[in-house]
């Protein structure tokens, strides 16, 4: 499948755990009408993946604030997630985090998100913005060494929210509060003269 964005986000129903309870029937359409920052990690009780995990938990509300969930997807299953939730941060575990993280035991889910590392049976470091009618708008895969910046996911969420609300094109570099662009020559060209 490869690139997913301006497709529908592939669809499941998997184990999860979500505010420290197991359901058995989670999927993302439950936040049709929101966005949904989706990412998938390696393995739990590992060793980057924890960092990552904690960051987007102090940055949860900085998610919520912006109409976004948040929603974490490896291939261990739901009782490791809810073990590893029980492990003290200190100790290398997740406690206090608190947004849902998906069991994906069979892969068919990493593999629907083509994220699965050949011959590991693991998923790579992937992260996929969905839009509120649960079209991919964004996508980033990174090698397992390489952790994430959760300011990006937070700068590619205020991005698209611009776009949504003013129309206007979001250029290199661009932050919430800088001004946007008309996507046309004048507008590049008006953009340009107003920023040199």
């Amino acid at each position: 499948m490869g690139i997913l964005v301006g497709r529908k986000a592939p669809e499941f129903t998997a184990k999860a755990v979500v505010q420290g309870q197991i359901v058995d029937t989670f999927s993302l359409s439950q936040y049709h009408g929101q966005y949904v920052v989706f990412f998938f990690y390696p393995l739990d009780f590992t060793f980057v993946c924890p960092t990552e995990l904690h960051a987007f938990q102090d940055a949860h509300v900085q998610f919520e604030e912006r109409g976004a969930q948040v929603v974490g997807c490896s291939v261990d299953s739901a009782y490791s997630h809810l073990a590893w939730q029980n492990v003290d941060k200190t100790k290398g575990g997740i406690q206090g985090v608190h947004y849902p993280l998906v069991s994906d035991l069979n892969k068919t889910i990493c593999r629907d998100y083509d994220v699965l590392v050949p011959g590991d049976g693991i998923a790579y470091r992937a992260l996929f913005l969905i839009d509120k009618q649960g079209i991919v708008r964004h996508q980033l895969v990174n090698d397992l060494p390489l952790g994430r910046s959760i300011e990006e996911a937070i700068r590619m969420l205020d991005a698209l929210i611009f776009f949504e609300k003013h129309g206007e094109v979001c250029p290199a570099n661009w932050q919430q509060g800088k001004r946007g662009m008309k996507a046309t020559t004048f507008g590049l060209q008006e953009y340009v003269t107003a920023t040199i």
